[in-house]
């Protein structure tokens, strides 16, 4: 099951070209992590907002992680969490940790963007 190639050497770490499950380039592997960060943080802020019914609030967003998972695994292995990152990249070390920025920044940035498309499309209260 797998790469044959693949070993717990990089204990799940977030790679770019050779190290990506797909062999992406970084250019793809930061656009892919900064649109479906934006999205499930944008999801996050939906469902949470104070005219959403918010016991139903986990339902969406385990689906939205689930397929934020589903897209990015075969692309990075999946970050969506800077802190996800790092701490796969300590142990990794190497290329894991030369990588590491595009996980930092990327979902930073998509987070960023998600709270101000949120914020823009928010009504105010009457």
């Amino acid at each position: 099951m797998g790469k044959p190639e693949f070993t717990t050497a990089n204990f799940g770490s977030n790679g770019v070209g050779i190290h990506s499950p797909g062999n992406y380039s970084w250019w793809a592997c930061a656009l892919a992590e900064f649109i479906v960060t934006c999205g499930f943080v944008l999801l996050i802020l939906s469902v949470t907002s104070s005219r959403a019914l918010k016991l139903s609030a986990p339902i969406p967003i385990g689906l939205g992680l689930t397929l934020a998972h589903l897209i990015l695994i075969p692309v990075t292995n999946a970050s969506v969490n800077p802190v996800r990152s790092l701490a796969t990249a300590i142990f990794t070390r190497g290329w894991a940790l030369a990588d590491l920025w595009i996980f930092i920044v990327f979902p930073i940035f998509g987070g960023v963007l998600a709270g101000m498309v949120a914020r823009s499309l928010q009504k105010p209260d009457i």
